[in-house]
């Protein structure tokens, strides 16, 4: 059986070919602290059936191209949509912030 493995969807806007991100947690030899260590891989989508957030299998296949050596086997789990900001929450103006010199302003304005 070729070589599968199981990731997230990062980038679907290439024909038939889909960004793979795989994330796993490591071990430190020497210090022994945990971390994340994220691998990217492009996979072959012949259909272009997978789209972005979805969990995805893909498995190792004989170089399709420079960075292509994997392909799409299945789609496990479709992804629940992305949330999106309105325009006008970026736009809002946010109060003044209160800093030291405008308190001692006015201190001096009630005296």
């Amino acid at each position: 059986m070729a070589h599968t493995l199981v990731g997230t969807v990062t980038s679907d806007k290439r024909d038939k070919t889909i960004t793979v991100s795989i994330v796993s947690r490591e071990t430190h030899p020497l210090y022994r602290k945990q971390y994340t260590k994220t691998r990217k891989y492009t996979a072959h989508d012949e259909k272009n059936e997978a789209k972005l957030g979805d969990r995805v299998e893909i498995a190792a296949t004989r170089p399709l191209s420079k960075t292509k050596a994997y392909t799409l086997v299945k789609v496990l789990e479709r992804s629940h949509g992305t949330v999106e900001l309105k325009e006008d929450v970026n736009n809002v103006e946010l109060p003044e912030k209160v800093g030291a010199d405008k308190i001692a302003a006015e201190k001096e304005g009630e005296e």
